[in-house]
């Protein structure tokens, strides 16, 4: 990848880049949600990733490729603003932005962006090329910023330029990642410590819907907003809340379940995933991944009934594997209406549960289903 990026920069651009940053995609095994409600995650890493290769221009120009889109996009400093119409250029273009918003001294640049993370298959291939482009440019003009900052600025990337309002899991993840090693993350604190996640005999697969309903944005804004009500709702009589991290169940039944079954519905799943994580750690802690397995089905079960972020695809996946002995876990991952989903599978039985799920899929859903193995890889880097 690093060869063919280099060579496409010289053909493009007449000279060779600076540097190639590779920032990976991310998976997370449990903990659906609850990063925009300050709770807990466990994300880590992925062994594909974007590629950004960046070189400074003597002027105030901006020039980019999309090597995989075939597509360019060129736009000056002092212009910089979202663009309407392509999406890509906005998480390249956001990420500058936020050098600006810093009073960084921004300098034009050519770049050439590649990418082997599927878009839409909840991998967090947007968070892989905003935390890239920031790296870089934190790089060639020698700004010194600390991961933390970067972190912050590529999730501002994002709500500013891309205009979902995401957590800071993907990002965290991102640039955090450790080979072989899942994040606990407290989303609140930003405190984190790494888990071993090195499984003899097991693998993570991504089986893939191929499908991105175009709810996902809309219904993951609202989503929000319905957690913030609940908080709201509890803080008028329990003022120390400020999220649902600080919420319990008794107090859902008090003070939100009177007033909305849909709310209570809503944060009660993220009170309750919040505990399967925690617990979820304590399993790896000693060695129990079928018991981990089983709170990744219960995760699906909650993400499909009471948050409503699924779909039937998902929905088919996740059940086609329930009773297979190689399927230790499974669950739809990322913001819900497509994707992926995550499963901890018996690497010697992989093949086998690929044959019989795909054509099983592709039938009922008439779609093609594809997968993906993934292994646990560093975070983001110049390679």
């Amino acid at each position: 990848m690093k060869e063919k990026i280099k060579k496409a920069f010289q053909e493009r651009y007449k000279n060779q880049p600076s540097l190639i940053v590779r920032s990976p995609g991310r998976v997370n095994i449990i903990g659906e949600h609850t990063d925009y409600n300050n709770g807990f995650v466990l994300p880590a890493a992925i062994d594909k990733a974007a590629y950004f290769a960046i070189a400074l221009r003597d002027d105030d120009e901006i020039h980019l490729a999309a090597e995989d889109l075939n597509e360019t996009f060129s736009i000056a400093l002092n212009e910089l603003k979202p663009v309407v119409g392509i999406s890509w250029p906005n998480y390249i273009l956001g990420a500058a932005a936020q050098f600006q918003k810093l009073d960084i001294p921004l300098k034009g640049f050519n770049a050439i962006l590649s990418s082997d993370v599927p878009i839409g298959a909840g991998l967090s291939s947007s968070a892989a090329v905003s935390c890239a482009v920031i790296f870089a440019l934190n790089e060639v003009l020698q700004t010194k910023l600390d991961k933390f900052t970067m972190i912050k600025m590529a999730q501002k990337t994002e709500h500013e330029f891309a205009g979902v309002m995401c957590g800071v899991m993907d990002m965290f993840a991102n640039m955090m990642g450790k080979k072989d090693h899942l994040i606990k993350l407290d989303c609140r604190s930003l405190e984190y410590e790494y888990v071993p996640f090195k499984l003899e005999g097991i693998k993570i697969i991504l089986l893939n819907t191929n499908v991105k309903h175009s709810l996902a944005s809309s219904e993951y804004n609202t989503r929000r907003a319905e957690c913030m009500q609940a908080v709201e709702w509890v803080k008028q009589h329990e003022p120390q809340v400020n999220s649902l991290r600080d919420v319990t169940e008794y107090m859902l039944d008090k003070y939100v379940l009177p007033k909305s079954k849909l709310i209570d519905k809503r944060s009660r799943f993220v009170v309750q995933e919040n505990q399967r994580l925690q617990q979820g750690c304590e399993d790896l802690k000693k060695h129990d991944i079928n018991a981990l397995g089983k709170k990744m089905f219960a995760t699906h079960e909650g993400l499909s009934t009471m948050y409503d972020v699924s779909c039937r695809e998902l929905d088919f996946l996740a059940d086609f594997v329930k009773n297979n002995d190689a399927v230790i876990g499974a669950r739809m991952m990322g913001g819900g209406f497509g994707g992926c989903t995550i499963n901890l599978v018996k690497e010697h039985e992989i093949e086998n549960l690929i044959t019989a799920v795909q054509p099983a899929y592709e039938v009922a859903m008439n779609l093609p289903l594809t997968y993906y193995i993934a292994g646990i890889e560093e975070g983001t880097s110049i390679i």
